[in-house]
């Protein structure tokens, strides 16, 4: 074996090694996301509780005190 084979070999083991981690960790990263939700976030303006509700809605109703709010704009 000459040596510019074995150098070849190595980086060549050397990238695969690499890219079977980047591999292994993307899957294992990918089952802790959260999924992405549609509803809107709103925050209380009279007792700074934080709800979300459906995507379709405006003004919502705070569970808390019944004040109507605006929906947080990020």
């Amino acid at each position: 074996m000459s040596f510019a084979r074995l150098i070849f070999s190595y980086v060549l083991l050397l990238l695969a090694a690499l890219s079977g981690v980047a591999v292994y960790t993307e899957f294992r990263q990918r089952g802790f996301k959260a999924p992405h939700s549609s509803d809107r976030i709103f925050r209380c303006s009279r007792c700074g509780c934080v709800y979300t509700d459906d995507p379709d809605v405006d003004r919502s109703r705070c569970s808390q005190c019944g004040q109507l709010n605006e929906a947080v704009e990020f």
